[in-house]
């Protein structure tokens, strides 16, 4: 990408370049677009900020912001309006309490990982014909350092554990142990579910300050949105023309 302008401020390709390890994307070209567009609405912003007598830098650009950017505070019915349409996003997490025995072996490792399943495959036979013999069996057998405990991981919550675990044991009962074992980058596991507590409702009383916050930082980024748009609309860009939908937010 050549070099833009806003105004009479260059800002040169080089200056694109270092900024795009900032933005990363899918491509090359959408990091460049991405670190183009945040140097244009930061130079807007510095512009519109000496203009306005803030004076210069980051803080006078945040007390641009400050001073030409109201949101409201929202309101009991607005809040509740969005705990109603999503209250599914409210809700404690579900946990379990889980115990495993952990075979190594090395993910490309073809003839290591065949011995690991047979060797699994004979664990989860005898700790379903015995489940008493879990804790043994992992003291003896498993290579994670829980076996030192009998093989348990404690309390679990999602996004714990390698997605390939929790895809089982988030769908097993309390008691339940998973018939065969499950593959993971590390090996294979014998898993077992030892308790579980499922996720409850949160009351709207709970969580009413979480999405106050929510919706305030929501409306203040639309309204920041919008004033960046006027701020481009009133300036001379050359190089580059800003995406309305894609306009890039101070952090």
């Amino acid at each position: 990408m050549n070099a833009i302008r806003v105004n009479d401020v260059e800002i040169g390709a080089a200056k694109i370049a270092e900024e795009m390890q900032y933005h990363p994307a899918p491509s090359a070209a959408e990091a460049q677009r991405a670190a183009a567009e945040a140097l244009v609405v930061r130079e807007l912003l510095r512009q519109e900020a000496r203009a306005q007598g803030f004076g210069d830098g980051d803080e006078a650009t945040e007390d641009l912001l400050e001073a030409a950017v109201a949101t409201p505070e929202p309101d009991d019915a607005s809040c509740r309006r969005y705990y109603e349409a999503n209250r599914k996003r409210f809700r404690s997490p579900d946990l379990v309490e889980v115990q495993h025995i952990l075979v190594a072996a090395a993910p490309d490792e073809v003839e290591e990982r065949a011995r690991a399943k047979a060797k699994a495959e004979e664990l989860a036979r005898r700790v379903m014909a015995d489940p008493a013999a879990f804790a043994a069996l992992a003291r003896e057998h498993s290579a994670c350092p829980s076996k030192e405990n009998g093989g348990r991981l404690g309390q679990i919550g999602r996004g714990s554990l390698v997605p390939e675990l929790e895809t089982y044991i988030f769908a097993m009962k309390a008691g339940e142990t998973c018939p065969v074992p499950v593959a993971s980058r590390y090996g294979w596991h014998v898993v077992r579910v030892i308790e579980r507590a499922d996720g409850r409702e949160l009351p709207f009383e709970s969580v009413r300050e979480t999405i106050a916050d929510y919706l305030t930082e929501a409306s203040w980024r639309r309204a920041v949105s919008q004033y960046i748009s006027l701020l481009a609309g009133r300036a001379a860009i050359q190089g580059i023309a800003l995406r309305a939908a894609h306009t890039p937010l101070v952090q």
